[in-house]
Order: structure tokens, then sequence, then C-alpha cells
């Protein structure tokens, strides 16, 4: 397991790099009650650069890349692709070797794209991300 540089990891969160690797990126935050899991020996789990991974969300073995949001709650199952700049709503189930486009909005279950991301709520992902950065000086004081 690598964590980037200005990472958090929230309480009770588990992240299981047992049977292959993990990469979160920088200014990343996975937050509280959170699974992060690999499949073993084919599929990793990578993350990007400032990607805020909502409370209680299952990452298995996919790619998150940089600039998104994963709404609590959120399952994202093994092989899916999730492009930069995306939000993957609160309570969506990704189903496995899924390919979302980036600037995507998705949502349900099983999840679809429903449209593009506008200019504000991209600018709101990084403002979270950002957020998330504030937050650990206050643990670490």
């Amino acid at each position: 397991v690598k964590i980037g540089e200005e990472s958090s990891v929230w309480f009770n969160a588990v992240i299981r790099g047992d049977v292959n690797h993990i990469r979160i990126g920088k200014r990343t935050n996975i937050q509280d009650g959170c699974v992060l899991h690999v499949a073993r020996k084919t599929i990793p789990l990578i993350i990007g650069d400032e990607v805020t991974v909502g409370h209680n969300v299952t990452l298995h073995a996919c790619t998150i890349e940089s600039q998104c949001l994963i709404g609590m709650g959120a399952i994202i199952m093994d092989g899916t692709e999730v492009g930069e700049q995306s939000i993957v709503g609160a309570g969506s189930l990704v189903t496995p070797n899924t390919k979302i486009p980036p600037k995507s909005l998705v949502l349900g279950s099983p999840a679809k794209v429903k449209r593009e991301l506008t200019d504000q709520e991209i600018r709101g992902i990084r403002e979270s991300a950002a957020n998330y950065v504030g937050d650990i000086e206050t643990y670490l004081d």
C-alpha cells in the first residue's frame, strides 16, 4: 500500500493490499468506514490525486482517476475505471468492468452516467479534497 503526500485515511477505514497492490494519490481522503481491496494477482486498486472517497464506500480492484468524488456508501466493483473529474453519487453500485468517461455524474444501482459535470461541480471536488487536507492539521496538533 502506497499513500501519497497530504492524503488521509480516517477512522475505521480498511485498506487491504494483501494479495495485490494499492496506490492512493496525493491530497486524497479515504473517509470513515471505507473498505479498499484488490483482486488476487489480477487487478490492483489505483486512486488518483485529490480524490474524496466518502464514508462507507467500498472500492474493489478498480481505478479512480484524479479529482473524483465517490459519494457515501457507493460500491465500485472489479475492473471499473472512473474517469477524472467525475462524481459517483451516494449509494450507487458501479458494476464490474464499467468505463466511466471523464467529467461524468454517475448515479443509481446499477449506476449510469446521467450527464457531464459543470465547472462549478468540478471546483467543488477540488474544494472537498482541500478541506480534508486542512483537517489533517487538526489531528496532528
